[in-house]
C-alpha cells in the first residue's frame, strides 16, 4: 500500500558541492573584554520613600557603624526589608547589600508619680555594597 503513495514523497536531490581546499588559519590575538562601568543609580520619586523611612538614627554607635558601611534609620512599623532597601536605594542613589531590622519595644516611665510609656519604634540597619557611601550628616 505504501508503494501507491511513493509519488507524494519528495525525492532527495544530491547536489554536488565543489571541494574547497583548506587554507592555513590565521591566528587572531584574543581581545580582553572590559567590564562595563556601572552608572550610579538615579534617584526616583521620593513620595514613596518618605512613607517608609522616618529619619536617620544619629547616635554614637550609629556613627561608628557608618565607618564600616552600615547606616541606621528609623522606619515606620509596617515596613519590611525589601521596602527599606528600595527606599534607601531610591533616596540616596546607592546599592544596598543587606537590611537588618530591630524592634524597640515601648518602655514604662514614671513622671511626677504617674506611669506612662516611652514610645517604641523600629530601626533598620542598612549595609551598602563596597564602594558606596551615604552622606547623612555633612561635615
Amino acid at each position: 500500500m505504501t508503494a501507491l503513495f511513493d509519488f507524494l514523497k519528495k525525492k532527495e536531490v544530491k547536489k554536488q558541492v565543489p571541494k574547497v581546499e583548506k587554507k592555513e588559519s590565521v591566528k587572531v590575538p584574543k581581545v580582553e573584554k572590559k567590564e562595563p562601568v556601572k552608572a550610579p543609580i538615579k534617584k526616583k520619586d521620593l513620595r514613596e520613600v518618605y512613607k517608609i523611612l522616618k529619619e536617620p538614627h544619629v547616635s554614637e554607635k550609629a556613627t561608628q557603624l557608618a565607618d564600616t558601611g552600615k547606616y541606621v534609620f528609623k522606619v515606620f512599623s509596617r515596613t519590611n526589608k525589601v521596602q527599606i532597601a528600595k527606599a534607601v536605594a531610591n533616596l540616596y542613589g546607592v546599592e544596598v547589600d543587606n537590611v537588618n531590622i530591630i524592634n524597640i519595644k515601648p518602655k514604662t516611665r514614671v513622671l511626677r508619680g504617674k506611669e506612662g510609656f516611652k514610645s517604641g519604634h523600629k530601626k533598620a540597619v542598612v549595609t551598602l555594597k563596597p564602594g558606596h557611601k551615604i552622606e547623612i550628616m555633612p561635615h
